[in-house]
């Protein structure tokens, strides 16, 4: 049963506590807009993180987590035999409302753990595991990580295998993860492992929550080309999971990896844009036009409108999604349209600012609002693998949005295949 208490006294006691522990940003006012030259000229998506730096800002982001729970206010729509104050979406976003008028600390660490990990060990662990983790993850105690790509089976999720074998109440887990965002940061993963290899691959497959700390898991950084390294690869050498850390039923790990797939691309689709400072809204690309004398050239006009349209387009497309998840609803295959669609806009993005500048975006001379777009230009194609590549998520919208028929499959079409490699040959 939710908490007795109206949303106005609720906002009242959340400012009051906002006041005490952080402080009030100052007031927007029009000499606050988008000047070019002045202020950072940050806006990369995979930003090259200092790993001393990364952890006093991770010990921060903790310290705030478990002062907003402490104080009711870190699990506000969570139960409250775990902890939460069992309050509706209503008070949520207006707390959200509130705490952006203040400074605090970035608490994007915990973003995997809870918009993807928490909600799947909620719908499928049992009693005494979520009891276990999912307040401590809200609490800023724990953070979470999810491990499910491989190297031979990153978008064919189904094509994992990592191994587990089970060994009386535990399982013996022995494979390799990659493009972990975050595991060397994180506490506990969920990972997808498979447990049976003589069934079709989607059905031989278990979930478990595993701690990160286990004997015999070795984390491994990953330079990716921006310079930074925030993905890692993951190795699992005999590692023992207790089956009481199962997630759902044995080989019914599908089901786990969907929740939290789902979960996943609604995160990364409604999520911000890197960088900030008017990139959604254009302020920043036509001042980037201005300053460059390129204002009046006709095909940079038609792309800069290209890219501002694609954004209102997303945004009002978030909002209808947002609003099936303040209904009641839970994350569906239309999240995959949201995380698309900032993919693609963020493309377009880098690609108008590589024509704008030409070749300042390849060398750092110094320049303000140039080279910094670098980070963005190297860091999309990133993110147009996270969370399934484009070309998965194009099919996914296609058949079970659009219910258009599924994609053939050329492994059990031979002249299709043939055609393909051009070894196709004549008949009669």
């Amino acid at each position: 049963m939710a908490a007795d208490i109206t949303l106005d006294d609720f906002t009242t006691e959340a400012r009051a506590f906002l006041d005490a522990n952080a402080e009030k940003r100052p007031a927007h006012n029009a000499d606050d807009e988008f000047v070019w030259g002045q202020g950072d000229d940050g806006v990369a998506v995979l930003e090259d993180v200092d790993r001393d730096a990364e952890a006093n800002a991770l010990a921060r982001a903790k310290q705030w987590r478990a002062t907003r729970f402490d104080n009711g206010f870190g699990w506000i729509q969570g139960p409250l035999e775990l902890g939460g104050r069992g309050l509706s979406a209503a008070y949520e976003r207006a707390y959200g409302q509130l705490e952006a008028q203040y400074v605090t600390p970035d608490t994007s660490f915990f973003g995997i753990g809870l918009g993807m990990v928490a909600p799947t060990i909620v719908a499928h662990a049992q009693p005494h595991i979520v009891e276990r983790y999912v307040a401590k993850m809200y609490r800023g105690d724990i953070v979470g990580a999810q491990l499910f790509s491989e190297p031979g089976a990153g978008s064919d999720l189904a094509g994992l295998q990592m191994r587990a074998i089970r060994d009386g109440e535990e399982w013996v887990v022995t494979g390799q993860k990659v493009w972990t965002s975050g595991a060397h940061y994180s506490d506990i993963g969920e990972i997808i492992c498979r447990t049976d290899p003589d069934v079709p691959k989607h059905k031989g497959l278990t979930g478990f929550v595993v701690d990160l700390g286990s004997p015999g898991i070795e984390i491994r950084p990953l330079r990716q080309m921006t310079g930074g390294a925030s993905f890692n690869e993951v190795f699992f050498n005999e590692v023992r999971v207790p089956d009481d850390h199962r997630l759902g039923d044995v080989n019914g790990g599908w089901t786990v990896a969907l929740t939290t797939l789902m979960n996943e691309r609604a995160s990364i689709g409604g999520g911000g844009i890197g960088g900030g400072g008017g990139i959604a809204s254009g302020t920043r690309l036509m001042a980037m036009l201005s300053e460059f004398g390129k204002v009046d050239d006709p095909v940079l006009r038609n792309r800069f409108a290209e890219v501002y349209i694609g954004f209102q387009v997303a945004k009002y497309t978030n909002l209808r999604a947002s609003a099936k998840l303040k209904a009641g609803g839970l994350p569906g295959p239309e999240m995959s349209i949201g995380k698309l669609a900032l993919t693609a806009n963020l493309w377009n993005v880098a690609q108008f600012a590589a024509e704008v500048l030409g070749p300042r975006i390849c060398a750092n001379t110094g320049e303000w609002g140039t080279y910094s777009w670098n980070g963005m230009l190297l860091g999309v194609p990133g993110l147009r693998i996270a969370g399934g590549t484009d070309e998965v998520m194009r099919n996914i919208i296609g058949e079970r949005v659009l219910g258009l028929p599924k994609e053939p499959d050329i492994s059990k079409n031979q002249p299709f295949r043939d055609v393909l490699v051009g070894t196709q040959r004549s008949e009669g």
